[in-house]
Order: C-alpha cells, then sequence, then structure tokens
C-alpha cells in the first residue's frame, strides 16, 4: 500500500495493492504495521456501509470532541465524489476544500483525522461505501456542517440529500472545536 497524497495534514489517500487471478480480486484495505510506517495512528473499532442511488450527497459528517474519530473509507460498488472540509482552526488549510475520486475499480481509500467533514456524492446507482472509525458512533457528539455552505461543486443539479444533512448548520455559523 502507498500513500499518494496528502492533501491536509494527517490526510491520506492510499493506493493499496490488489491481487488478481483467475477467481478475481482480493485488496487489503488496512493493515496496522503499513499505516504506522506511513505514519497514521489508527486502530478501528466500528465499520459501517452505505448504498446510495446516483446524485445522493451523504455529509459534511464528523463527531464532535471528545468522540472525534479517525476514519477510514473506500468504494467497494460504484463510484462516489468524496469530499473533505478542514474544521481544524489551526491548521494552515483551515476552511480548506480537498476531493478525490473513490471508485470501485481505483480501490483508493482515503484516510481522515478526527477535525474533517466528510461527505460524499454518489456518481452511480447502487453505489457501496465502506467506513471503519477508530472510535465507537455516539449519536449525541453526530454533527455536520451544510453541504452547500462552503462553495464546493459537487457536479449534479439535482442532488437528493437527507433532512437531516439539510439541517446542519452553514460553515460560517459553525464553531470548530477543533
Amino acid at each position: 500500500m502507498q500513500s499518494l497524497e496528502q492533501p491536509f495534514s494527517g490526510v491520506h489517500l492510499l493506493q493499496p495493492k490488489v491481487f488478481t487471478d483467475e477467481r478475481g480480486e482480493f485488496v487489503k484495505t488496512f493493515h496496522a504495521p503499513t499505516f504506522a510506517g506511513l505514519g497514521i495512528a489508527f486502530a478501528p473499532r466500528e465499520e459501517f456501509f452505505s448504498t446510495s442511488r446516483r446524485n445522493v450527497i451523504r455529509g459534511m459528517h464528523f463527531q464532535l470532541p471528545p468522540h472525534g474519530h479517525g476514519k477510514l473509507v473506500y468504494c467497494i460498488r460504484g463510484a462516489v465524489l468524496d469530499v473533505v472540509i478542514d474544521l481544524r482552526k489551526l491548521s494552515a488549510t483551515f476552511g480548506g476544500v480537498y476531493s478525490t475520486q473513490l471508485t470501485a475499480a481505483n480501490r483508493r481509500i482515503l484516510f481522515l483525522p478526527p477535525g474533517l467533514g466528510h461527505g460524499f456524492v454518489a456518481q452511480e446507482d447502487d453505489t457501496v461505501m465502506v467506513y471503519q472509525t477508530d472510535k465507537v458512533h455516539v449519536p449525541a457528539a453526530d454533527s455536520g456542517v451544510r453541504w452547500d455552505s462552503f462553495g464546493f461543486d459537487w457536479g449534479c443539479a439535482n442532488p437528493v440529500i437527507s433532512p437531516r444533512d439539510r439541517e446542519f448548520p452553514g460553515l460560517p455559523e459553525f464553531h470548530s472545536p477543533w
């Protein structure tokens, strides 16, 4: 596994090795010694997956301190444009946005430390995203910022967005605890 880029401090876009033979593919998505060698401190505690149809936007999600979590995300079916916003006040990239395509075909994995908002837009029907987190989900700490409040072009004219995601505060109104 190699780190392809680090757009923000602590964020890693990873390319795992894909082993292919007549049976199909085998992909290792997490290996503690490799992560440690890349400077990534991550010990998964929970795993989730979501299915989304084309033009569904999920985001921009995070857990508030002291329950902020590191997150590993990847796409196992379909394709997403994955979006990250840096909410760490002391970061040189505070308020900055990074996006990358995660697809079942490119097998890329994104690691996010605490202090970042995360979301994506599904680019195909029946897209499946997997999320691993290093802290257990705490509903009272679950939060986000509005998907349309930081000037990002999501590339879809009629997004499908949950009522919960529509009600998050905009980035200008959000007071970051990081």
